[in-house]
């Protein structure tokens, strides 16, 4: 635990208490029905196992990659793995943040104050997203008592959100047997894309680090920054000072120039996984589940009609709309190549780093293909 004279830089204890306190109740349901719905999605993910690696060809037969546990869990479940997946990929900066703090004058009693109060933020944050998220492969998490992960290259594991799954279901009206099939699909995918490419999670982590590295921890500065972000948000920017930031989420105002190169790399690599497993979620549907055309269109017109006003702005906010860009273009990105070079050639794109598209790349897939094909063929 980073913490200063027994101070920590974030209280993670109050952020899993102030998250589960805020968090909305789950749908009504009967315990033997939350049974059958646990042990279906749990039968749903080892068969979509199967459809997604045929479907993808992205590991060869006769090979086994790292296994990695499927956890099915409630809110709260959510929410306590996030926290211990934010405590361990922040741990670098919370460390950096503790050396600046420690040797600045009342640096201690700041740590104690922002402790508490960045464990509330975490916290509300958490609360926010634990009701929407249906699944989530975990790529850098750590094992636990109560959540086990992979047990090799720094963990791993897959989270499927039973009352969120339920809820959408219900909301929708869709056949719910068919609906937790497809989203195992999405999620599936993902753990494929990390057990399947060994040098994927490094290279994340290493972009990560390297944001993180850059973060200016001045607290004056980043006052700064969020003061700035504040009135661009709101719209209170003075006249003829209209610029690049409009627009942008407060997540990427915030970033010095450099943070944005490297969140323009992330934002790309985010949009291929993504839009990845849209492709695979669609491309197997139509052979196992038999209502996917029904639930495609009613989820994506779920995703484009959003909710209330709030939540609309929560989303800005926090950046979330970004996240739904990145399922569009980077499914638009995969089905292109894959019509013009097959699923063969678009699995080039897990050889290296170098083979990942860029952001421009995203937009213009053959670019893509010009640079990856094209020059290794001449």
């Amino acid at each position: 635990m980073t913490s200063i004279g027994g101070a920590e830089m974030v209280d993670w204890n109050l952020a899993v208490a102030t998250a589960t306190r805020l968090v909305r109740p789950g749908p009504e349901i009967s315990r033997e029905e939350a049974r059958e719905v646990v042990a279906e999605l749990r039968r749903h993910a080892k068969s979509a196992e199967e459809h997604v690696r045929s479907f993808t060809r992205m590991i060869p037969e006769g090979t086994e990659p790292e296994d990695t546990p499927v956890l099915v869990v409630d809110r709260s479940g959510w929410i306590k793995a996030n926290v211990a997946g934010f405590r361990e990929l922040l741990r670098p900066l919370l460390e950096k943040m503790q050396d600046r703090r420690g040797s600045s004058p009342g640096g201690a009693v700041l740590g104690a104050v922002g402790g508490k109060v960045t464990g509330v933020e975490l916290g509300m944050l958490l609360s926010f997203l634990a009701s929407r998220v249906l699944g989530q492969y975990e790529t850098f998490a750590p094992a636990g008592r109560d959540l086990p992960a992979s047990a090799g290259g720094g963990g791993g594991r897959l989270l499927l959100v039973a009352p969120n799954i339920v809820h959408v279901e219900r909301e929708l009206e869709v056949d719910p047997h068919d609906f937790r099939l497809w989203v195992a699909l999405h999620e599936e995918t993902h753990r494929t894309q990390f057990t399947g490419v060994p040098w994927l999670r490094d290279h994340l982590q290493g972009e990560i680090q390297s944001f993180l590295d850059e973060t200016d921890i001045d607290p004056m500065t980043v006052l700064e920054r969020l003061r700035e972000a504040a009135q661009s948000l709101a719209g209170g920017r003075p006249e003829g000072e209209e610029g690049e930031d409009d627009g942008r989420s407060l997540v990427e105002i915030v970033q010095t120039p450099a943070q944005r190169e490297i969140l323009g790399r992330l934002t790309a690599v985010m949009s291929l996984l993504e839009g990845h497993a849209d492709y695979v979620m669609d491309g197997v549907g139509p052979e196992v589940v038999s209502s996917v055309g029904e639930i495609r269109e009613k989820f994506q017109q779920r995703r484009a009609r959003g909710a209330s006003r709030l939540d609309q702005a929560l989303r800005k906010l926090l950046g979330l709309d970004a996240k739904l860009r990145q399922y569009r273009d980077g499914e638009r990105f995969v089905r292109a190549v894959v019509e013009e070079v097959g699923m063969d050639g678009f699995n080039r794109v897990w050889t290296s780093p170098n083979t990942l598209p860029t952001k421009a790349e995203i937009a213009s897939p053959a670019d893509w293909i010009a640079r990856v094909h094209r020059k290794a063929e001449s």
